[in-house]
This record gives C-alpha cells, structure tokens and sequence, in this order.
C-alpha cells in the first residue's frame, strides 16, 4: 500500500506540473482573447489537477451539499494546497482571496491579476485594506463569488486556529452573506507521499451578512470544522 501511493506519487508531481506549465503558457496566450478565453483556461487547468488527483492518485471527491454561486462570501477550511488548486473547478468563475507573495511568480501571477484574484497583502494599513476591498468590490460587481480561506494559512488536518482578525472586517466591509465550507484534505494530499481515499467538501448552512463579529467568527469557524475527527 505504502508503495503504491510512493509511486502514484512519482507519477503526479511530473505529469501534474508538466501540464500545469502549459496551462500558464495557454493563459497567457488567451489574454488578448478576452475574459472568456482565460475563464476557461484557468476552469481546464482545474480540471486538469481533478483528473490527475483522481486517476493518478486515486483520491476521490465528494461534495456534501450544493455548491454556491454569484457574489457570495466562500470561507473555506484550509488544509493543503489541494483546495486551493481546485477553486476555478469547484465554483463557477471565482475571484479567490490569496497572498500577494504569490503574485511575483512568473506567468502566473500576471495570469492571476487579470483573472481576478484579490491581492492579500500581510502587512497591515488602512491604505492597503481598501485596496482590497476595491478590488474584492468590483468582482461582486461582476457577479462572482469570493473565496477566501479565514485561517490564512495551511493547518494540520484536526486542527481548529482561530480565525484571522481580518476575516471578520472584510466580511463586515463587503456585507455579503457567507457560505461556509469543510474539507478534509489534509490527511491525504499534504504530504511529500499523497494517500488514495476521499476528501470531502462539507457545505455549511449559508450565514446572513451584518451579524456581529463575535457570532460571525463563531458560526464560521465551527461550519469550516465540521470534518474534524473530534466533531
């Protein structure tokens, strides 16, 4: 068994990068084409990282609940890389919130930028808060939903941080409903060694904007923990 997910592991890091790098190149060169163009491009290179976790890695996906659409808040557990690579599959269209570090990689950061992504910058300031909320504001404006990861970083599988502080601010900011949601990556996909088994998207009862931030962050950080071992 440990053999085997050592060498499905071989095959996916190649063959899921390989393809990766092309689907940079084709996003770049769909640019010029229009938003349509690089929609799709982006929406294949998440498919493309679906098939190679599916087939290659035999990890298979569920979904427990109806995934949202339009201009909604997505707060999303944050377990591996895995959820954050399979935004543009899982939701239509999405402008996700992410580091702005992740901004200088060549080609994808330029791709990102035109996407749609919404730049987080770690350090603080009000200059820099509006910015984003500008930015995030526009993408409502366009009909799409905003995911944004409340932990601010990758956590261990059974582990439930607190919250950000900024989480609660961009959610009273923008004045959007949230839609909470689980997933159980971790176990499986954050590790040099990925395992076969199921992660599972949890989608929590849609939460109304303008609560206070005491009961935001706790409804929120409950729903996102629901697949917890100990919950």
């Amino acid at each position: 068994m440990r053999a085997m997910a050592i060498l499905r592991s071989l095959v996916f890091y190649p063959v899921f990068y390989a393809g990766s790098a092309l689907f940079v190149i084709a996003s770049i060169l769909a640019v010029p084409f229009g938003r349509e163009r690089l929609k799709r491009a982006v929406a294949q290179w998440g498919a493309w990282h679906r098939w190679c976790v599916t087939h290659i890695l035999a990890i298979a996906i569920a979904v427990e609940g109806d995934i949202p659409d339009g201009p909604v808040l997505i707060a999303v557990k944050h377990e591996s890389f895995f959820e954050a690579i399979d935004m543009p599959h899982l939701f239509a269209f999405p402008s996700v919130f992410a580091k702005r570090e992740l901004f200088r990689i060549p080609g994808w950061g330029y791709v990102a930028r035109i996407y749609g992504l919404v730049p987080v910058a770690r350090e603080r300031g009000a200059r820099t808060l509006r910015e984003m909320i500008a930015s995030a504001r526009v993408r409502v404006s366009e009909g799409r939903p905003l995911v944004i990861f409340p932990e601010g970083t990758r956590v261990p599988h059974g582990s439930a941080p607190r919250l950000q502080s900024g989480f609660a601010g961009i959610y009273k900011l923008l004045g959007l409903p949230v839609v909470p949601i689980a997933v159980n990556s971790g176990s499986l996909y954050h590790h040099l060694v990925k395992r076969p088994g199921t992660i599972t998207y949890k989608v929590g009862e849609t939460i109304p904007a303008g609560l206070p931030r005491a009961e935001i962050e706790a409804r929120v950080h409950k729903a996102i923990n629901a697949l917890n071992p100990d919950t």
